[in-house]
């Protein structure tokens, strides 16, 4: 058999159903096996409108209302403290976040120190590649928002910065 008629007979398998094939002409024998990739169907149900049945509510509206002045508070709280015009630091792509160049290596940066615009604030390894992420702003370091040796997702937040 010629390389040229395995080569064909490799394309039509891969276009086929087939998984495995096997050719014996004399001496020569040659078996083409090709996995087929689980195929995955979605089947959506129809969804439907039934009414809920109505249960009396006669307890849980009694605590209901004391329920939602108690959680509105803890929002208010959240954002004066983050600062109103603090500016976040976010990860430019996916990857490992690290706060040192190394293990036995101080972090480039802490809570409440000056960085300027163009400073390495941490690294980010991606396929073997350790990435140093600068800071795109001058500013105090508020909040380090990301765990050391953790995977970071694009555009997740990794640190905030106050602008001076």
């Amino acid at each position: 058999m010629e390389y040229k008629q395995i080569q064909e007979l490799i394309k039509t398998i891969n276009k086929s159903n087939i998984s495995e094939l096997s050719i014996e002409e004399g001496d020569f024998k040659i078996t083409i096996k090709q996995e087929l990739a689980a195929q995955t169907s979605f089947v959506s149900m129809p969804q439907m409108s039934m009414p809920m049945p109505q249960m009396p509510q006669q307890a849980p509206q009694a605590a209901l209302p004391a329920a939602a002045p108690a959680a509105a508070p803890a929002p208010a709280k959240a954002a004066p403290a983050a600062g109103s015009n603090a500016v976040t630091i976010k990860s430019p792509m996916i990857g490992t976040f690290y706060r040192s160049p190394s293990p036995d290596k101080p972090v480039f940066v802490n809570v409440g120190d000056e960085i300027k615009a163009g400073q390495v604030v941490c690294i980010i390894e991606a396929m073997k590649l350790f990435n140093e992420i600068e800071s795109e702003v001058s500013g105090r370091l508020v909040k380090v928002i990301a765990d050391d040796s953790s995977p970071v997702e694009y555009d997740q937040p990794l640190f905030l910065v106050e602008p001076i």
